[in-house]
């Protein structure tokens, strides 16, 4: 199916023997254990699978493969255009999972920040026994050592949406294999394998459940990465339960419609922001000034559906933004139909170093925005409402500045 546009994949991808099964909607299969009928057979597939094969007869046990999350797993890489794909039982199982892999294969990683808060905090624990070289976008080819097994960036980045050039890191990390958290892109919006990395990473819990119900990592990759991630997941039992792959499976069949209606919001919603007063800076890829080297037009479909803003006040004017909202939910997370408010200083990004925060710009006025599914006039409304209250402003203060509008071209998935 690969020559059918995004959506369709969507719809289809994992489900190619349905007409055989006699079924409309995917099986889901809740076994633990698998009866055994030829010995011979079951201990060769027992032995495929410790070495992060599939099995070709028997699943034998539910923590070494799973008919429900092997759908799920083809249908993502049909998606991101990928040799196969790993699903785990959370986004950091699968970031733990590509670390113990490169492990085996050198002791130094390069990252990009700003990276998610628990992937900074993973790699600055050195619970993995490994060294961390920090980089920016520019420097990750100064940052490599002999023994660099693994280049990790997120792009667009949690919580500054900074938008990292794949194609160039790649070229930069040379050999050295490189890992793109694409959680906010989704692959409706961008496929970091096509601009050369070797991995791409999703906390499926975000957009591909898409309903704030589910929690999965799943990593596509090609078949000798999918093996060792195989392996990883096998020897330490970070799996994904058949049930969050039959809710992110299903939810494959609308992420495109969700994606870009999302979009629609959140490029109304920019706007809007950066025409408000009680806001000093809006973070969005849409915005030209967030993307001086263009690379939303090279390398992404949109510029998604987060976003991040200073509330002029700082701290206490951010916490009563969050406080007085009434319709958006204060909470963590991303990705879901209803729009989600949190502040990464305080939240997501706790977990690292004050100092790295502030490097980043996680400045503690900033509140990052998850646009849902709701009419962006009515978040708008009450987005706005709670600014206005928390900056004691009349509806006449938030007047449009003449400033620049956000972009809004997008290329159709």
């Amino acid at each position: 199916m690969a020559s059918h546009s995004l959506d369709t994949l969507g719809v289809h991808a994992g489900r190619d023997d349905f007409r055989r099964l006699g079924v409309h909607a995917a099986p889901l299969d809740l076994s633990t254990t698998y009866p055994i009928d030829d010995l011979a057979d079951a201990i060769r597939d027992i032995d495929t699978m410790a070495a992060g094969g599939r099995p070709e007869r028997n699943a034998i046990y539910a923590r070494l493969e799973n008919p429900t999350v092997s759908r799920f797993e083809r249908a993502l890489a049909e998606l991101e255009h990928a040799d196969d794909a790993v699903a785990f039982g959370s986004g950091m199982a699968a970031v733990t999972a590509a670390l113990l892999v490169a492990r085996q294969r050198g002791a130094h990683v390069v990252g990009v920040r700003p990276l998610y808060g628990g992937t900074d905090h993973l790699l600055e624990s050195r619970l993995l026994s490994l060294d961390v070289t920090w980089a920016t976008p520019d420097t990750v080819g100064a940052a490599m050592r002999d023994d660099t097994a693994l280049v990790i960036i997120e792009t667009p980045a949690n919580p500054t949406l900074l938008l990292v050039d794949i194609a160039d890191v790649v070229r930069q990390a040379g050999r050295v294999p490189v890992l793109v958290d694409s959680t906010f892109a989704t692959p409706v919006l961008q496929q970091p394998l096509a601009h050369g990395a070797t991995l791409s990473l999703h906390s499926g819990t975000k957009y591909l459940g898409g309903h704030g119900d589910v929690m999965a990592g799943v990593i596509a990759a090609n078949d000798d990465w999918a093996r060792a991630l195989r392996q990883v997941r096998v020897l330490t039992g970070a799996v994904l339960h058949p049930m969050a792959a039959y809710l992110l499976h299903r939810g494959l069949q609308t992420l495109g419609v969700r994606v870009r209606a999302a979009q629609a919001g959140a490029i109304a919603i920019a706007e809007r922001l950066r025409a408000h007063p009680g806001v000093e800076r809006v973070y969005f890829p849409g915005i030209a000034a967030c993307d001086p080297r263009r690379i939303l037009a090279r390398q992404m479909r949109g510029p998604g559906a987060m976003l991040a803003f200073d509330v002029a006040g700082g701290f206490d004017a951010a916490a009563a933004v969050m406080r007085d909202v009434r319709m958006i939910v204060p909470a963590v997370s991303l990705g879901s139909t209803d729009t989600l408010i949190q502040h990464p200083a305080g939240l997501t990004h706790r977990v690292i170093g004050e100092a790295a925060r502030a490097a980043e710009g996680l400045s503690p006025g900033m509140l990052r925005l998850s646009v849902g599914l709701e009419s962006p006039d009515d978040v708008w409304a009450d987005l706005e409402r709670a600014l206005r209250a928390t900056l004691h402003e009349s509806p006449a203060a938030s007047t449009r500045r003449s400033e620049p509008s956000v972009e809004t071209t997008t290329v159709e998935a």
